[in-house]
């Protein structure tokens, strides 16, 4: 005599809690790998800024320079933003806008920082300053005009 079969959700639910597992797992993965590039950012930037350093003349930094600085700092607070985004998606098991907006719009600052504004055309400058708007009014109604506090009382 067979055993009698289970439900087909039964099967179901197993499969997708080991896929929601897997996943986790997967998350976990990206969580270690973003460190381990913040920390090669950090080490990156403290590279730049010594070899930039030890040219004549010494310990001056030009304009050039210190954009390419910024441009380096920025990176890697954009990684420690997208870290944040991580360990929120683990603890939560959901995207949080307020971090997802606010990492394009710092991804998007730093490609304004560090623009050349000689070497590249009027349509760019518009498509870039679109983009500004609309993160800005994104993060206006999603943030600003409906706040929600979160377990730990803060917006």
């Amino acid at each position: 005599m067979n055993p009698p079969e289970q439900p087909a959700s039964h099967f179901d639910d197993i499969l997708v809690r080991r896929l929601q597992q897997s996943i986790r797992w997967a998350v976990r993965a990206l969580a270690v790998l973003m460190m381990l590039v913040i920390w090669w950012g950090v080490a990156d930037v403290v590279y730049v800024l010594y070899e930039r350093m030890r040219v004549n003349p010494y310990i001056l930094l030009n304009i050039s320079d210190i954009l390419a600085t910024f441009g380096a700092f920025m990176a890697v607070l954009i990684a420690i933003e997208i870290f944040v985004n991580i360990i929120s998606y683990l603890r939560d098991d959901v995207i949080h806008i307020k971090i997802v907006l606010s990492t394009a719009f710092m991804a998007v600052a730093r490609k304004v920082i560090v623009l050349d504004y000689k070497e590249i055309g009027a349509d760019y400058v518009y498509a870039t300053a679109a983009l500004v708007l609309s993160l800005s009014v994104a993060y206006w109604l999603a943030v600003v005009k409906n706040p929600v506090k979160t377990q730990h009382g803060e917006l």
